[in-house]
């Protein structure tokens, strides 16, 4: 049985992580913490978990944790994760890191798109980027695992194959994403509030969201060579969700048979489904799944690639489970499989 903690466990992907390990058959949470509700019970705060996840809320208290769990799960706000590992807390579990702190090799980008400091840089180098589907084999038993954030999971995934297989031009990419409002956290914020939302889609972080290093690392990284992409992202008004349209030109001679073959990478992925219609986020609601698709346009000779995931399980909770899964050699679906439910 492996032992968890997670520290920030009151937020949105924390309870979404108490949520699935309350149900994963070889784990157990035994250090749920919450700086702001340390002492009330989890199920208090989250009243449709009554009866599962009763327990008491912990201090949120890094040392603690790794005396008493295998694995900490960090949902803290951008640089505090960082400030709180090092090399004990690593000799004693293994950290998965839902927040950005390890997830760029680059520490002067990281300090440059958070606007925040970076306080174990020598740990960026030993840091896992958690996308199982592109990085397993590096995942399984290391001790920190950087945790990809949602919208670039959903991007990243959709794009891969295209740029792996060098199949489309890397310059002019464009990556146009909509996510439900979870995406922004539980705190209280005017842009979050449900007349703000409603009613409404707005793009926001235009030529400028945090994610963007994190999508043009990984696809440089397929690509073998340095990507400069647009990405605008859109908050609409929904709780879960993430839709990325994603655009690029194919290069001459590439044929619909030419990009089916390159997207069968991904033949066998338990959590990935390649579909004939374009995806819609309520089929994947609740689920670890990611839905692809794509389309070739012969007249622009572009190709328009769709994925979709829910933002706070594959593009969070989920995939920090599954990764958790794969680092103690557990069956990799454990506590992840299932489809999205009806009506959606």
């Amino acid at each position: 049985m492996v032992k968890a903690a997670i520290l920030g466990a009151t937020g949105y992907a924390g309870a979404e992580l108490v949520r699935l390990l309350s149900y994963h058959p070889d784990a157990a949470v035994v250090y749920p913490a919450s700086h702001s509700y340390a002492g009330k019970k989890f199920s208090d705060i989250y009243p449709g978990m009554k009866g599962v996840a009763d327990m008491t809320l912990r201090e949120d208290d890094i040392a603690a944790a790794a005396e008493e769990a295998d694995v900490i799960f960090l949902a803290l706000p951008a640089g505090l994760a960082s400030s709180l590992v090092n090399e004990e807390i690593l000799g004693k579990a293994a950290v998965i890191d839902i927040g950005a702190d390890y997830r760029l090799h680059d520490r002067g980008i990281y300090e440059k798109w958070y606007r925040t400091g970076h306080h174990s840089p020598q740990l960026l180098g030993e840091a896992v980027y958690g996308l199982p589907e592109i990085h397993r084999a590096d995942i399984r038993g290391r001790r920190l695992i950087a945790n990809p954030g949602c919208y670039t999971t959903c991007s990243i995934l959709t794009l891969y194959p295209l740029l792996k297989n060098r199949l489309v031009d890397t310059r002019g990419i464009i990556i146009d994403a909509k996510s439900g409002t979870s995406g922004a956290g539980r705190g209280e914020k005017l842009a979050s509030l449900f007349c703000e939302v409603n009613e409404s889609i707005k793009p926001y972080g235009v030529a400028s969201h945090r994610h963007t290093p994190e999508i043009e690392q990984e696809l440089s990284e397929a690509a073998g060579e340095s990507i400069t992409l647009q990405f605008t992202p859109h908050l609409v008004p929904m709780n879960r969700g993430i839709l990325a349209t994603c655009y690029a030109r194919l290069r001459d001679g590439v044929s619909a048979a030419d990009v089916e073959e390159a997207y069968s990478m991904y033949s066998g992925e338990p959590f990935i489904r390649i579909i004939s219609t374009p995806p819609e986020t309520r089929f994947v609601k609740g689920t670890n799944t990611v839905d692809i698709s794509w389309r070739l346009d012969e007249r622009t000779g572009n190709i328009i690639a769709m994925g979709a995931i829910d933002n706070l399980v594959k593009g969070a909770a989920g995939q920090a489970v599954q990764n958790m899964n794969i680092v103690f050699g557990l069956d990799e679906t454990e506590g992840l499989m299932g489809g999205a439910g009806s009506p959606f």
